[in-house]
């Protein structure tokens, strides 16, 4: 069992956003947090195009899902909204899937004007799977070098993304307290 588990929606093989996750899930093992990491690029696409729920791919990620303490969720933004394999795969998923953990979204884009895709496709997507919404990081395209260890090129925009990942981590922690006590 992971504490996190993070889900990439992009089909790129070099994706801006798969390297922010790989990125936010280094600063989380260095925090002695568990993590696993699943790409739409894992699924067998035959899986994802006859929505084949029995896949043993698919099973896996699920039941990683159900047993994760909370998770990072992010995509590309594509035409307004999350990337379509995501979508295949998250409709892969039993429908309170997320239920009461932390879900961090996480997506990238092009511009500025890609900003409302995390609020208006991916929250909702996630509070249909019963997630916890947290705010959310957007980071435009030109913020990252997916070639650098450290992807996140803008000091701000970097230390904002810590913030929240941080506090992530802290509902997490606060999960965990309860559950021992």
């Amino acid at each position: 069992m992971s504490d996190v588990v993070i889900i990439s929606g992009s089909p790129t093989e070099t994706s801006r956003s798969e390297q922010v996750l790989k990125y936010l899930g280094s600063l989380l093992l260095k925090e002695n947090m568990s993590v696993t990491h699943f790409s739409v690029k894992d699924v067998p696409s035959e899986d994802l195009m006859t929505a084949n729920y029995l896949s043993p791919v698919i099973q896996n990620i699920v039941q990683s899902v159900q047993q994760a303490k909370g998770l990072i969720v992010g995509t590309p933004v594509y035409k307004g909204a999350y990337a379509g394999v995501f979508k295949s795969l998250i409709d892969l998923f039993p429908q309170d899937v997320f239920q009461h953990k932390p879900v961090l979204p996480l997506m990238t884009g092009g511009s500025s004007n890609h900003l409302l895709a995390l609020e208006y496709s991916l929250k909702p997507l996630i509070a249909s799977l019963k997630g916890m919404n947290l705010k959310g990081i957007f980071i435009q395209d030109d913020q990252i070098d997916k070639y650098r260890e450290k992807p996140i090129v803008d000091e701000e925009i970097l230390q904002r993304t810590k913030k929240q990942l941080y506090y992530f981590k802290s509902l997490i922690d606060l999960q965990t307290v309860h559950l021992t006590v």
